[in-house]
């Protein structure tokens, strides 16, 4: 390796220390623990100059990480996008809390199978998610939160938890942002249906294929509802990890942060222009059928990797 080469290496080796810091320092590291004595780690954003002595009420976004973030060192599920949140524009335009808990290795956010469509869900929340919903209940009791601002969003694992946990509580939410996800659409009835929703999933996606999005797309839009839906382009050779293009769209926090929980969306976001423009999908009203490419069939042709490391 050539000394200009080693000088670039410890050059970023430097800038991933730092910005690796920088998390960790805005996300405060804690531990809920419920009247059983169960634990969760989780980091939690705090906005930046709060009081509790005043009256200003903050929205809460609950974030589920994907399989590749489990263990127990309340620091990997910071890996990917929510570096954003601690961005000084980002602190300045939407100042929020930011729950971003640690699942455990060998569990999951929803017990049902990855990648395959339109399993069926467990009829009781996992007991991961049950301490989510708890520690959020413990967050919005300790600090100023805005019932009627809580966001959920997740990526991969956690895209599974996202879809279920409006399906469950459709009236808890004022938004959700699944990510290369699935679920049951059997679950989403009208009043899911009436969750403000914007999913992301990649048309090259290996791990869980994209018809696993669009099945719970079409079942919200059968109920009545009008969620968003952005297919990116095999073209731009994503893979299973949408989650960084998804939360780079300029659109994405403005139109999630304006959402109010029982209140139909007031600002439907524009499609990215580098979307799959060959599903139609992509509108606003979300009411297109899916491709009918037979590797996206909803018949279960596809073969996604059974293998949970494949799942960032």
């Amino acid at each position: 390796m050539t000394f200009r080469l080693q000088i670039k290496a410890l050059l970023l080796l430097l800038f991933i220390a730092f910005t690796a810091n920088l998390r960790a320092e805005d996300y405060v590291a804690r531990v809920f623990t419920d009247t059983d004595g169960k634990t969760l780690p989780y980091r939690l954003l705090i906005p930046e100059g709060y009081d509790k002595e005043k009256d200003t009420k903050y929205p809460v976004l609950l974030f589920f990480h994907g399989a590749g973030e489990r263990g127990t060192d309340n620091s990997a599920q910071l890996r990917w996008v929510l570096k954003n949140f601690v961005k000084p524009e980002i602190r300045s335009k939407f100042p929020c809390f930011v729950i971003a808990a640690q699942c455990p290795n060998n569990q999951q956010w929803v017990d049902m199978p990855w990648g395959w469509p339109q399993e069926k869900r467990p009829e009781k929340q996992s007991q991961s998610m049950q301490l989510a919903f708890k520690t959020l209940d413990a967050v919005s009791t300790e600090f100023n939160v805005d019932p009627d601002r809580i966001y959920v969003a997740g990526m991969s694992m956690g895209g599974y938890a996202t879809w279920d946990c409006i399906t469950r509580f459709p009236n808890r939410f004022a938004a959700a942002v699944p990510m290369c996800g699935g679920g049951e659409g059997k679950t989403v009835t009208t009043d899911v249906a009436k969750v403000p929703v914007w999913a992301f999933h990649a048309a090259d996606d290996p791990a869980i294929p994209v018809i696993c999005t669009r099945l719970m797309v079409k079942a919200m839009t059968d109920a009545g509802g009008h969620p968003h839906y952005t297919e990116y382009d095999t073209k731009l050779k994503l893979g299973h990890n949408c989650w960084e293009k998804a939360f780079s769209e300029p659109d994405l926090l403005p139109w999630m942060f304006a959402q109010r929980r029982g209140q139909p969306d007031p600002q439907p976001p524009t499609p990215p222009a580098d979307s799959a423009s060959s599903d139609s999908t992509n509108s606003p009203s979300g009411t297109a059928a899916p491709s009918t490419d037979s590797t996206n069939s909803p018949s279960g042709t596809a073969t996604p990797s059974s293998d949970s490391t494949n799942h960032p």
